[in-house]
């Protein structure tokens, strides 16, 4: 509403303005350009408008749901003991879980590169995995990792 009085009040505001100025003589001397500038000012002042309206930053609220586990992780030893899973490739499990590559894992533990993969291919074939997601899935299934 307020808007439509202020444009209305700009529209009579220039043509009081255009009538002040000997609007005949414009037309009849300058029809292109008049009409032309009168566009103009029309067109930059939508612009304006449009382009603050547009570009005002707005607020974005993310809403994002963390799932917590409804009991602490415990080992399962008895899972352990039966795949005779080494404390050595449990930590290489774990770190696996962390989303470590094998250079990372080496470097972290203090072990070739080679050492980590011959832990990691022991504990694939006790696990029944051919691949890390399978044996990660595996694992968290059968309670090994959280």
């Amino acid at each position: 509403m307020r808007r439509t009085l202020l444009y209305g009040a700009l529209g009579g505001v220039l043509l009081a303005l255009l009538e002040l100025i000997e609007y005949q003589h414009f037309v009849r001397a300058y029809p292109a350009e008049v009409y032309g500038g009168l566009v103009a000012i029309l067109f930059t002042i939508v612009g304006i408008a449009l382009g603050r309206r547009w570009t005002q930053p707005r607020e974005i609220v993310r809403v994002r749901e963390v799932p917590v586990p409804a009991e602490p992780f415990v080992l399962d030893e008895k899972t352990l003991r039966r795949l005779a899973i080494t404390p050595r490739e449990l930590q290489i499990l774990g770190l696996i879980a962390e989303g470590l590559s094998n250079r990372e894992i080496g470097e972290r533990l203090f072990v070739s590169e080679n050492t980590v993969k011959t832990h990691a291919s022991r504990l694939f074939d006790k696990l029944g995995a051919r691949r890390r997601v399978q044996a990660l899935q595996r694992a968290r299934d059968l309670r090994l990792v959280p």
